[in-house]
């Protein structure tokens, strides 16, 4: 336990922060998974690309993802999608 306050005030501002960030970061796990799993069932839409990048999109726009990660996740699933599409 810290002892000086703005230790204190700091250690409270970063475990807000993270519950936040860990939130967002489980919506994008989660509408990367619906969209995979829509598209191996053949359901899959422009549509949910389009959300799934949006939401990775916004994440790093926030800080809360690298540039360079979000990049090689909408490359990855984009890739997925065309493969199972031809």
């Amino acid at each position: 336990m810290a002892n000086i306050k703005g230790q204190i005030k700091r250690n409270r501002q970063n475990e807000k922060r993270r519950l936040r960030n860990k939130g967002i970061r489980s919506e994008i796990n989660s509408r990367v998974k619906t969209t995979l799993k829509n598209a191996e069932s053949d359901n899959a839409t422009s549509e949910d690309l389009q959300e799934a990048v949006k939401k990775i999109d916004k994440a790093v726009a926030k800080g809360i993802m690298h540039k360079n990660t979000a990049a090689r996740k909408k490359s990855r699933l984009s890739k997925k999608l065309n493969s199972l599409e031809s």
